[in-house]
């Protein structure tokens, strides 16, 4: 990433603002609002989240984080992006209730296990898990490598790669 700078205090939040480049070539324009979010989601308060000993989470809305998902869906080499077959890529607020904590899911047949028959099924799917991502992440730049980190996890699921691979190359 490139040119990130802080923006103006606009209602108490600060608007952080950044390019997001690939291979020298900007990709993105991203404008994020920052919000600190201390209340316990206990009290009843709508979209509120207490980390514990991590402070506070950064609030960035689900229109803003679609545009982090997008922009590291453009970071994708071009070799590979056209290889993606038949998946839907959404953002979800939460992980269901009683699944175990993840920031992505990818559900699907995987390319390498696509045969000759492979025809008229339902588009895979991947999920990116917004407040999970979010709950986890100190800063604007580390929101934004996140999303890339979770969105490339799992479009390598779809290319066949298991999670034991993804972690030897740090995307784990």
């Amino acid at each position: 990433m490139k040119g990130r700078r802080p923006g103006p205090l606009d209602d108490g939040g600060l608007v952080q603002t950044s390019d997001v480049t690939c291979q020298g070539t900007r990709r993105a324009y991203v404008t994020i609002r920052v919000e600190a979010k201390t209340d316990d989601h206990s009290n009843g308060a709508p979209g509120a989240y207490r980390l514990g000993h991590y402070g506070c989470m950064l609030e960035v809305p689900f229109a803003d984080f679609e545009d982090l998902v997008a922009a590291a869906l453009d970071e994708i080499p071009d070799q590979l992006a056209r290889l993606v077959d038949n998946v839907v890529i959404v953002v979800e607020d939460d992980v269901p209730h009683g699944d175990r904590p993840l920031l992505g899911l990818y559900e699907g047949i995987p390319l390498t296990q696509r045969g000759n028959y492979y025809a008229g099924v339902m588009p895979d799917r991947i999920t990116l898990y917004r407040k999970q991502i979010l709950a986890i992440c100190d800063t604007t730049e580390d929101v934004i490598d996140e999303v890339h980190i979770t969105v490339v996890h799992e479009i390598a699921h779809h290319f066949g790669i298991d999670d034991e691979r993804l972690h030897e190359l740090g995307y784990g």
